[in-house]
């Protein structure tokens, strides 16, 4: 599984969680192996009015087939088309929340309609994908491109960049550090291992997620709105469900 959520966080095929935050349309997934691909997965993420980053468009492409989605929207090979909708091996389905795309051939995408995006890949894509959700090769990628190597996570997503001639937006500063943001480690901590996550604690790993709580906080300056807490803590609890752990309740009135 590759997801992206909240302020501009990425995590690979082969669970990385790395942040990004351009502005462009960028390969977010395709199958690079081969002269003929068998899909490619392209994002475009913008500022909403409460400047939070949400995704603005996805563009799907299953051979010769192609998928535009929005939100609450769903247009294909140019056509818009109400869901459920079927045809040649790929079933799109939508609700207030969600829009799930399933095809045949292996992929499931799911997104929320504002910024978290999940696609899952049969494993016969092993070694052969690229883009921002890395190479499936089943190795962590940290020290290829974040640790210090050749890449940071900037330059790489930078990379990732679908060359249109018309668009205009700016790369992300490559030079630009993340602040730390261990000012916030308690709180993201408490959140992360509380008992509603208990069955969760084993099966992800919870230092990646309470790093991206914690740039979440920095990022949000402070600001109380729930965009910069529940946007990572809701993506643990799905990460949670997929690996086949059971969440309990932890939204309250109050909460998310």
């Amino acid at each position: 599984v590759c997801s992206t959520w909240g302020n501009n966080h990425f995590k690979t095929f082969d669970g990385d969680i790395y942040q990004f935050p351009g502005v462009c349309e960028y390969n977010f997934a395709s199958d690079c192996q081969g002269p003929y691909k068998e899909f490619s997965v392209h994002i475009q993420r913008d500022l909403n009015s409460r400047n939070h980053p949400q995704i603005q468009y996805i563009l799907l492409t299953i051979k010769d087939f192609t998928v535009y989605l929005r939100p609450k929207l769903v247009v294909v090979d140019g056509r818009i088309v109400k869901t459920p909708y079927y045809s040649s091996g790929v079933l799109i389905e939508s609700n207030d929340i969600y829009t799930k795309v399933y095809a045949k051939f292996g992929l499931v995408l799911i997104w929320n309609q504002e910024d978290a995006l999940m696609v899952e890949l049969d494993n016969k894509f092993n070694n052969h994908t690229c883009g921002l959700c890395g190479d499936y090769n089943g190795i962590p990628i940290y020290n290829e491109f974040i640790n210090g190597g050749d890449y940071n996570s900037i330059t790489y997503g930078n990379l990732q960049k679908i060359s249109k001639p018309n668009a205009k937006c700016e790369d992300p500063d490559e030079t630009q550090a993340l602040p730390s943001c261990n000012d916030h480690r308690a709180e993201c901590e408490k959140l992360l291992t509380s008992s509603a996550f208990a069955d969760c604690r084993l099966r992800l790993n919870l230092e990646m997620y309470i790093q991206a709580c914690m740039q979440d906080k920095c990022g949000c300056e402070g600001k109380q709105d729930s965009f910069c807490l529940c946007s990572t803590i809701s993506e643990f609890s799905r990460q949670c469900s997929h690996a086949g752990g059971r969440p309990g309740e932890w939204r309250t009135q109050k909460f998310c």
